[in-house]
This record gives structure tokens, sequence and C-alpha cells, in this order.
């Protein structure tokens, strides 16, 4: 039975996970598809997405071989990763759902901001099912005042803060840790997986994951990763070992 369970629990996160990206491949296709149906095409625009058809495609394999990597024998290696670098990717995959959506994008990114030592593939699924998660909160929000904002912040002595905060619903208070428990969700056709497996990985990046209430309206989803220095050295990567400055 727990076999069966944990099979189960796989399946489920495996459909939440590739779900994200078909999504991404379909809605670019269409766009490229309009794009093209134009009594005077846009090769550039069409182009674009289908470079996004390819990203999509390419980051739907690197799900898979993250949640491989997690249930494998042992740890994958961990490089340095720059936070930055892997918000604006997610964010350049993400660009049209969100536009269609109507959805304002706000970045406040600090540079220089210290690299972390984690996996890049495994921050970019948390990065990206934390943007969507923020994106369907909005759903039923006015166009005119849907604003997701995104930031980076060096967050005293013990690493690198990424905050995202909608402008939706917002969560019920007595909800908000047990949003991160699996099959625990508040919408009607979720699963329940996206946000444990965020959990999940940034615990295993010795990081912590929580969420709080906006200022005003919405939600704010909080990381927090630790730099070189507070990385444990037995999760550093041989070469990285003697020396932990970023």
């Amino acid at each position: 039975m727990n076999r069966v369970a944990t099979v189960g629990e796989l399946s489920s996160s495996i459909a939440h996970e590739l779900k994200q990206p078909l999504a991404a491949i379909v809605a670019n296709a269409n766009a490229g598809l309009r794009w093209l149906a134009n009594e005077r095409p846009n090769l550039d625009e069409a182009c674009a997405a289908l470079n996004a058809i390819a990203s999509a495609g390419h980051r739907a394999g690197e799900i898979i071989e993250s949640l491989r990597s997690m249930f494998k024998k042992g740890s994958q290696e961990k490089i340095p990763v720059q936070m930055d670098d892997v918000i604006q990717n997610v964010l350049a995959l993400t660009h049209v759902e969100l536009e269609r959506k109507r959805i304002v994008v706000q970045t406040e990114l600090t540079r220089p901001l210290p690299l972390v030592i984690g996996n890049g593939g495994q921050l970019r699924q948390v990065i990206s099912n934390l943007v969507r998660n923020a994106a369907e909160a909005m759903d039923s929000t006015p166009p005119h005042a849907r604003v997701l904002r995104v930031k980076t912040a060096i967050h005293d002595s013990e690493g690198v803060l990424v905050s995202i905060e909608d402008s939706g619903t917002g969560v019920n208070p007595e909800d908000l840790d047990r949003i991160f428990e699996a099959f625990f969700t508040t919408k009607s056709e979720g699963m329940g997986m996206g946000l444990a497996i965020c959990r999940s990985i940034i615990e295993a990046h010795d990081g912590r994951l929580w969420a709080s209430s906006g200022v005003r309206r919405g939600a704010v989803f909080n990381v927090l990763l630790p730099t070189p220095q507070n990385t444990a050295k037995d999760d550093l990567p041989k070469r990285y070992q003697g020396n932990t400055s970023s």
C-alpha cells in the first residue's frame, strides 16, 4: 500500500509539473499561428513564439530530470547559481501566459546578488511554480489591478531572499502553512502537489519557503537560500569546499 501511495504521489507530481510547460507550448503555438495568419505575417513575433516553444520543450525535459533526481539515491551535484538569472529566465518563458492574462510584472532585482549553491533546474522549477500560482491567484482580480511583483534581496547575513507577490484574493491565514502539505489544495482543479514539491526542493537546498499575506491584498511567497559561506560544507561540490567566498 505504501508503494502504491508513493507511485500515486509521484504520478501526480509529474502530471502537475509537466502541465505548465505543455500549456506554454500550446499558448505559444497558438500565438505563432495568429502572427502567421495575418495579412502581413509578423515573422519576428512568429520566430519568438517558436523559440518559446523550444524553451518550454527543454523545460519539460529538465523537469523530468529534476524529479528523477529527487527520487534517486545520492544527491545531484550543486553548482553556483545566480537567482536573478533564474528569475529572468522564468519570466521570459512565462511572458506569453502573463501577457495573455494582462498581468503587469514589476521586478526589483538586487545587483550584485550573491550566488547560491544549488541545482539550477530545480530552482527554476520552484520559481516557475510560484510565478504561475501567483498568476492563477489573480484570475478573479480585475485586469487593471493584476500586478506580479518579483524581488530579490540580500537577507541579513543568512543569504538570498526571493519574494513573489500577487494582487489576488490572498490565502486564508489558517491555511498559510497547510498549503505546503501534499494533496492539500484550495483550487477546484488543483492536485495539491506544486507547493509541496517546492518546499521539498528548497529544504533540500538548506533553505526556507513560506507564505504571508500581502500588504494590501494578495499573498507573498518567500524563498530564502543560503549563500556559500552559510551552506553546509558537505553540500558543496569538492571544488568549492576550499573557497566559500562569493
